[in-house]
């Protein structure tokens, strides 16, 4: 009696879920051992049963081991696949920037009349949208220096200013001390006493 065809599809009864899911586990565990006896392969199994029971099976060595020779294996593919992105890109660059230097030279030429033919209109149309970006980097670059440059005055201003108010409290103290020196020196004035006073006695 030939089998029927299985349905890939939830089974609901709980009792012949269990059923099945032991025997294909047992099976699928069978067919592992056999690929790496027969093959030589190197096969790693992990499976949670739907009550979160851990089966695992590892054919060379311990599940550890598969486990950090995946995680190698997949690192250097992720690495090796960014380095082949990053030339790419690198090399899309490389030719973005040939073109708008051949661009800039056929440009400089027709300005200069040294070009052979007359520039096309998206040549020219091109030529314009990179001199607008490149005038709006100068300009922003221009921005920032000025913008420090003032940061530069204003820094030597508030050096200045300190210095001037140090200054002006050192004359206010050589003025205070030139004040006092005549009290400090002796009277302004001379006492004189008559000569009669010394003649009573």
């Amino acid at each position: 009696m030939a089998r029927g065809k299985v349905q890939l599809k939830r089974i609901e009864n709980p009792v012949h879920r269990q059923v099945t899911f032991c025997k294909r586990r047992s099976g699928l565990l069978k067919k592992a051992k056999e690929l790496s006896v027969l093959c030589d392969a190197d096969v790693g199994i992990i499976i949670f049963s739907s009550h979160g029971k851990l089966y695992e099976l590892a054919t060379k060595g311990t599940m550890e081991e598969v486990i950090d020779r995946y995680a190698e294996t997949s690192r250097g593919a992720q690495i090796a696949e960014g380095v082949q992105k990053q030339s790419l890109e690198s090399e899309e660059d490389i030719a973005t920037m040939k073109q708008e230097i051949q661009l800039l030279q056929k440009g400089l030429r027709y300005m200069f009349g040294g070009g052979a033919g007359i520039m096309g209109l998206e040549e020219l149309d091109a030529l314009e949208k990179h001199l607008e970006l490149w005038i709006r980097n100068i300009r922003s670059t221009k921005m920032q220096i000025m913008f420090q440059e003032i940061q530069m005055l204003k820094n030597k201003e508030g050096i200045l200013k300190a210095a001037n108010e140090i200054l002006q409290e050192k004359i206010e103290e050589q003025n205070v001390i030139f004040d006092m020196s005549p009290i400090m020196t002796g009277f302004p004035y001379q006492l004189t006493i008559p000569s009669d006073t010394f003649n009573t006695f």
